[in-house]
């Protein structure tokens, strides 16, 4: 397995460790639904040095990019970022990504661990139909550390002098200093609180992490962010995005945009799936006992097969377990009753409005 320049520090201070998108990753340090309560609460620091980064670059770096992915790179402003999905001709997915904008020709990709080869050879492939772009990969020289949570740009402050609260959301500034190492920082997020990313050379991050955890930012695992991500209804790729199920499936169809720009890579399939109307769709479930898992099978309450879990888990927050899951768009409604099968016993379910946390306004 590959390992961040932090895996030594998680296994060093007891963290549970396990496989994911290739690399050695902490699961989890004092308890899942601790660590999950403190970003909800308070902070918590994320080691996600594994997601790859790509620089694009040159005059036709916006227009590539249009072509590549479903949103608007073209129309970013310096300094903004954008969430994507990234699709194949037949309108399945590619995978999910955020892009940066840094200056006018040239901008950076964010996109996940366990797609890295696949969407490194995807890019590079179809980059060679612009000669004015180049594509660099620089992933084993970054690593990138989030802190979220409701007290996340306060904890940080005292190591910038940047004024955190200037940056807007799924914004960032780029060439700074924290604790006086050179950084870019963004404020986008994956638990559904607010948050920052510090973007960093490998070789600096852990000095960073230290710094953080003598600021008394607790480590959170992979467990919590993942139902820290669930909670606020962000989609994982190989769950509810998948080659086989397109952004419109699993509800990011906002972030497919039809006018502003020419032909993107699966365009005409996924607007011939919109015109049909969708056969499946991602819906969301609570569940009266019984923690579901994904590919676990979805009845309707008269036994009949309505589709199947994508993701699931215990909710820290609602003290109930909660799901997605993929189903007939015949079924798709809020308060439909279902049967979840978990382990070999079915338990009741029924559909409900998601996100299933949202953040309250402070």
């Amino acid at each position: 397995m590959k390992q961040t320049p932090l895996t030594g520090w998680h296994r060093q201070h007891g963290a549970k460790m396990m496989e994911f998108g290739g690399y050695d990753m902490p699961v989890e340090y004092t308890g899942i639904i601790q660590e999950h309560e403190a970003v909800r609460t308070q902070v918590g620091m994320f080691d996600v040095s594994h997601m790859a980064e790509f620089l694009v670059e040159g005059a036709g770096a916006a227009e590539f990019l249009d072509k590549l992915v479903t949103n608007l790179p073209s129309h970013l402003t310096v300094g903004q970022a954008l969430y994507t999905p990234m699709c194949y001709p037949h309108g399945g997915t590619v995978d999910d990504l955020l892009i940066y904008r840094k200056s006018p020709d040239h901008f950076m990709m964010v996109v996940n661990a366990g797609n890295y080869t696949k969407d490194w050879e995807w890019v590079t492939q179809h980059a060679t139909s612009f000669a004015n772009v180049r594509v660099v990969d620089i992933s084993q020289q970054t690593a990138l550390i989030a802190v979220q949570g409701p007290q996340a740009l306060e904890r940080l402050a005292p190591l910038t002098t940047i004024p955190l609260g200037d940056i807007s959301y799924y914004h960032a500034v780029f060439d700074q200093k924290v604790a006086s190492l050179p950084a870019h920082i963004s404020r986008t997020g994956y638990t559904g609180e607010d948050g920052l990313e510090l973007y960093v050379d490998a070789e600096h991050a852990l000095a960073l992490w230290e710094r953080l955890a003598e600021l008394g930012i607790p480590p959170i695992g992979l467990g919590a962010r993942d139902t820290l991500r669930l909670e606020a209804r962000l989609p994982l790729y190989g769950h509810e995005l998948t080659e086989d199920i397109s952004p419109l499936e699993a509800g990011v169809g906002m972030f497919v945009k039809w006018e502003g720009h020419s032909d993107f890579i699966g365009k005409d399939a996924l607007a011939a799936q919109k015109a049909k109307g969708l056969q499946r769709k991602v819906v969301g479930l609570e569940l009266n006992g019984g923690i579901a898992r994904s590919g676990y099978p979805v009845f309707t309450a008269e036994h009949e097969l309505a589709g199947y879990v994508t993701s699931g888990s215990y909710s820290p927050t609602l003290k109930k377990p909660i799901a997605l899951a993929l189903l007939d768009s015949s079924y798709a409604t809020i308060g439909q009753e279902f049967l979840v099968e978990v382990r070999h016993r079915k338990v009741q379910a029924k559909s409900v409005k998601t996100p299933f946390y949202r953040r309250p306004p402070r």
